[in-house]
């Protein structure tokens, strides 16, 4: 029998090399080729190869049934949202996160769901059964529907599978499985993508739904070769930072519904908790009376969240001054400035510039431009703006405010959160005719009528401070 080769892969474009490199020379990336294992081909000549004719198999597109309930409920609604309406039957799910963000404790709460009429089989290769117990009462998980298996043969899981037949599987995690035909050790590009085709035809073979746990790598990527998400039908990153109690379910890949789909959770004593209500809690405590802080509309998914944006623009103490973003994107923040500076007649060269957006959402749409803007001018001459207002529109280089995407929406969410005041811009006002709104709505052409806005609202609030 021929020995097995090998080979070094890169993890980005899957290249191939006999010899490790620190760049690749295919894609140019640095340390992402890792050994890998070639397996020999076996032998498929036509002197020893069986016919195995497939055709009783073959269905017509129109035949196949899929009147039966195909999906599962996970008793989570932000789960379901991300999920497409719910778990599908013999899929397999792929979980990704950094250590600690809550992928195993969201996997068992789910479990307690899950209980109450169907069976789950828990596969641990990381923690003992004492171990997920302890975890299990802390949570609040009863259901006498759950069972363990601490175990990291992958064969050996499969075909316990097979005998056992629970109606949903949860693997923690794919790194620490392993085969035996493979002499690499686990947590290897070779031992995980194995390892996956294993997972991958038994959910299939059996019709039972699996979940799979994955650890990210140290650029934030799922740990292991790209050909591993390719396997799974969904791919869910679970994102947050350990200092802040909420966590963002987002899917990557999902053959059974869309990936624009977000979850929001918080992090609690006694385990994940949804937020139904983003908007709300991303408001909470807001400052009154500052300036450099508005608040915008942004779309995941169907769905519109309201984020607020805070900008400080002071005073340089160095010959460069400082430009600094987070959750926004900083090249984007340096063309709103040149704009400023080229059409306003606004001076940012001699101050440093801050931007943040509240609550560790990504605002990567360019809805936000204008949010952005009315801060940055708020923040050069100081003068709030009001608690009431909010603005959403695209900024082009010159200075116009373009259309955006489902506006109807975005008002819809400004006006339930009880503002009185929405900017947007000109274009879309012909998408609002024929609605009923309780908000003033501003269409604006450009930037010069946007900071127009503010000081009319401005003078009609200190106008009416003053008569009272």
């Amino acid at each position: 029998m021929a020995k097995p080769k090998t080979i070094y892969r890169c993890t980005e474009c899957g290249f191939e090399s006999t010899k490790w490199n620190g760049r690749c020379p295919s894609c140019g990336a640095w340390n992402t080729l890792e050994e890998d294992i070639l397996l020999p081909v076996q032998n498929t000549s036509q002197t020893h190869r069986k016919t195995i004719d497939l055709s009783a198999r073959i269905q017509q597109l129109q035949n196949v049934d899929t009147s039966a309930d195909v999906r599962y409920q996970t008793g989570v609604g932000e789960l379901d949202r991300v999920l497409g309406g719910g778990l599908v039957r013999g899929s397999i799910v792929l979980l990704g996160g950094e250590p600690g963000i809550g992928k195993s404790t969201l996997l068992l709460q789910i479990c307690q769901y899950f209980g109450k009429s169907h069976t789950v089989l828990y596969v641990s290769g990381e923690e003992s059964d004492k171990q997920i117990k302890l975890r299990a009462q802390r949570l609040g998980v009863t259901t006498n529907n759950l069972y363990l298996l601490t175990a990291t043969d992958v064969q050996s899981i499969c075909d316990t599978i097979a005998v056992n037949r629970p109606e949903i599987v949860i693997i923690d995690s794919i790194q620490t499985m392993r085969t035996g035909e493979i002499a690499s050790s686990p947590g290897s590009i070779t031992q995980v993508r194995e390892c996956t085709n294993f997972f991958m035809q038994t959910a299939k073979q059996l019709d039972i739904p699996i979940w799979i746990v994955s650890h990210v790598n140290k650029d934030g990527a799922i740990a292991g070769p790209k050909v591993m998400e390719h396997i799974v039908d969904a791919v869910l990153y679970f994102e947050g930072e350990r200092h802040v109690s909420y966590r963002l379910l987002r899917a990557v890949k999902n053959r059974y519904g869309s990936t624009n789909e977000i979850g929001v959770f918080e992090m609690q004593e006694n385990g994940l908790h949804e937020v139904p209500n983003p908007s709300a809690m991303l408001l909470e405590g807001r400052p009154h009376g500052v300036s450099g802080t508005c608040v915008t509309c942004m779309m995941e998914g169907s769905r519109p969240i309201l984020a607020e944006i805070q900008v400080l623009a002071t005073k340089s103490g160095f010959s460069a001054p400082r430009r600094q973003t987070q959750g926004f994107d900083y090249s984007r923040m340096i063309i709103l400035i040149a704009v400023l500076e080229k059409h306003l007649g606004m001076y940012y060269g001699t101050l440093d510039v801050f931007l943040n957006v509240v609550g560790g959402f990504q605002l990567d749409e360019p809805a936000g431009d204008l949010a952005v803007a009315l801060c940055l001018y708020s923040s050069l001459v100081d003068k709030p703006i009001s608690e009431k207002t909010v603005a959403f529109g695209e900024v082009g280089l010159g200075g116009e405010v373009r259309g955006i995407s489902h506006i109807q929406r975005r008002v819809r969410e400004a006006e339930r959160m009880g503002f009185m005041r929405c900017i947007v811009p000109h274009q879309c006002l012909r998408e609002l005719k024929g609605g009923t709104y309780q908000i003033k709505i501003a269409g604006v052409r450009n930037l010069r009528q946007a900071f127009s806005v503010l000081e009319k609202d401005a003078k009609a609030e200190s106008d009416f401070t003053k008569t009272q």
